[in-house]
């Protein structure tokens, strides 16, 4: 059943993946249901802040899919800007000893999540798809967890649980340090979002759509609910048989990433039977609500994907009349590196925090939303549950700016209502992820 937006607190602050070495993280005080002592809010972030592709977004073998994150390299995000304005003093860039990038605690306040993420999730199961292995994660999860004062999430206690794309829990994949900084990405930030739900981490044996599908398949075999996807791959003519063999899922909420690589159609977000989940910069304002957004877009080839897909049919429930078959995207979330998102990590780099952006932030934000909402009814494609929310406050429409030129305005360009690079908008609250 749906339910009512929470009320709102006061603006918090978010994450991207930053920087060079550090080391373990130090104990904190917490206040309050995953407060940690970090700052209540963030400034507009710099444009000196300097990131690069993961490693992961660059395909090993021809035809794989590739993540869509970023993790940051230099600067001062806006996180790190709010907290210097609290305390006078100026942090350092590059140092992974502590959190540079928005807590959980930040991206609840933002989307009106703190009243659920602290009841809602119980029982539920978010699944979590990528490529490869990541020995560390269960450890690293710990961390992040720990340290912003999230319940444990282990496998002795039932909350964690990774498998192979054949469920296995012994024959892992092979391990991959790139793949990995994915993992403590999009495990983190389904934490973030619903701190009481469980997490199945499926790990698909390679980057290929017949692997990643089968971990899809076997991530709903499992009883998942709400999988998370945070990778994609040009569109091509067999992407409507991809449907029909492993993202055709009633009752089970799929999201997936836009995009990174700014306007262009990306499969499997323009599949029919997912949310296709675009991607925003994410900075704190004087409204009500305390933050703002705008389209994500660096430059003409990196910011959040759109467009309108050349072989998946137009679900019924989409009605945008530009584009006679599906358009991308649905709904949105934080995506912009420099508005990142703080992400522990210890596999293939120097053990520490680091901020991270991209499109794969924002899918397991999404994810999150959904799990908090309820189990989706059976035989419903949970695609649809925004659409029936289009234009009210259940959602935050953006309104500005765009990822690239295009012919069709919307396409590619926000404004009031439904636009391709941000879909009808944010959660605000999880009325509109409810059926």
């Amino acid at each position: 059943m749906r339910s009512t937006p929470p009320n709102r607190p006061s603006a918090r602050g978010g994450w991207r993946r930053i920087g060079a070495a550090a080391a373990a993280t130090a104990a904190l005080v917490f206040t309050g249901f995953g407060t940690a002592v970090q700052a209540d809010a963030a400034p507009t972030a710099s444009s000196k802040v300097t990131y690069v592709s993961t490693p992961c977004a660059t395909p090993k073998h021809t035809g794989d899919l590739t993540c869509k994150s970023y993790r940051v390299t230099g600067g001062l995000t806006a996180f790190q800007k709010m907290q210097a304005a609290k305390t006078g003093i100026t942090p350092k860039a590059a140092d992974a000893s502590t959190p540079s990038g928005y807590s959980p605690t930040n991206l609840r306040s933002a989307y009106g999540l703190t009243s659920a993420a602290a009841s809602n999730g119980s029982g539920e199961t978010i699944a979590i798809v990528d490529a490869y292995n990541d020995p560390n994660a269960e450890a690293d999860l710990a961390t992040y967890r720990s340290y912003y004062g999230l319940s444990a999430c282990t496998t002795a206690n039932g909350c964690f649980k990774k498998v192979s794309q054949t469920g296995s829990t012994t024959s892992l994949p092979s391990s991959d340090a790139g793949w990995s900084e994915e993992i403590s990405l999009d495990l983190d930030m389904a934490s973030a979002i619903c701190p009481l739900c469980n997490i199945t981490l499926v790990e698909a044996t390679s980057a290929s759509y017949a692997n990643l599908g089968t971990a899809e398949n076997e991530a709903v075999a499992l009883g998942a609910k709400f999988v998370s996807n945070s990778y994609g791959g040009s569109e091509s003519s067999s992407q409507t048989t991809y449907d029909t063999s492993y993202y055709k899922h009633a009752g089970v909420a799929i999201t997936v990433s836009s995009g990174d690589s700014a306007y262009g159609a990306e499969y499997p977000a323009t599949s029919q039977y997912v949310t296709a989940v675009g991607g925003t910069k994410l900075s704190t304002s004087s409204t009500t609500r305390g933050w703002t957004e705008t389209v994500w877009k660096t430059s003409s080839t990196e910011g959040t994907g759109s467009g309108c897909s050349s072989y998946d049919a137009k679900p019924s429930w989409q009605t945008d009349t530009g584009c006679t078959k599906r358009m991308e995207s649905d709904v949105s979330a934080v995506a912009d590196p420099a508005t990142g998102v703080s992400v522990y990590d210890s596999y293939g780099v120097t053990a520490g925090w680091y901020t991270f952006g991209g499109t794969s932030v924002s899918a397991p934000i999404i994810a999150g939303v959904y799990a908090l909402a309820g189990t989706p009814a059976s035989g419903t494609y949970p695609a649809q549950y925004p659409y029936d929310y289009a234009g009210t406050s259940s959602l935050n429409d953006v309104t500005s700016g765009n990822n690239g030129s295009c012919s069709t305005s919307y396409f590619c360009t926000a404004g009031t209502g439904y636009d391709g690079p941000t879909g009808w908008g944010t959660p605000e609250g999880i009325t509109a992820f409810a059926n």
